[in-house]
Formats: structure tokens, C-alpha cells, sequence
């Protein structure tokens, strides 16, 4: 990651945000358009997905209203907006 790009969402944010939604890998790989084995595989620590598919993880997470919250570039929550 270039150090002017965002943070991108973290393994923890990404299982904290489907249970919130309650939504399973599948689902929100469908709304994210990527496969669902990026999602699993992310949140069980076995690989980092492109940014480019991370990035599509967050719109999908911020079109169901999930605010992923950063300390710098430390991923440190969620937060359910409107």
C-alpha cells in the first residue's frame, strides 16, 4: 500500500462488520462482486485479497451503512451510520 492511499479495512473490521450486518461470507462477496473465498480466506489469516478487492469489500460494507474507523493506519472499529 503507498503511504498517500487509505487504510484499507482489516480482517477484524471485515468479521465485526458481517456480524453486525449479520450477513454471511457469500453475501457480502455477492454485494461486493468478489469471490467468496477472498473473504474467508482474508478473515482466517491465510491471505491478503488485492487492495483493489478490499476496496470493493468497504463500498459493499459502506452501502449497508459501515463506517470502518482508523487510528492512523491501524484499523480500530466500526460504526453503524444512517
Amino acid at each position: 500500500m503507498k503511504s498517500d492511499s487509505p487504510p484499507l479495512i482489516t480482517a477484524a473490521q471485515l468479521r465485526a462488520a458481517r456480524a453486525f450486518l449479520e450477513v454471511s461470507q457469500g453475501e457480502l462477496a455477492l454485494a461486493a462482486d468478489v469471490g467468496r473465498s477472498a473473504i474467508a480466506d482474508y478473515e482466517r489469516g491465510a491471505r491478503i485479497p488485492h487492495d483493489a478487492t478490499l476496496r470493493k469489500i468497504e463500498e459493499a460494507l459502506r452501502a449497508k451503512h459501515i463506517e470502518l474507523l482508523f487510528d492512523g493506519l491501524k484499523g480500530v472499529g466500526i460504526k453503524v451510520g444512517s
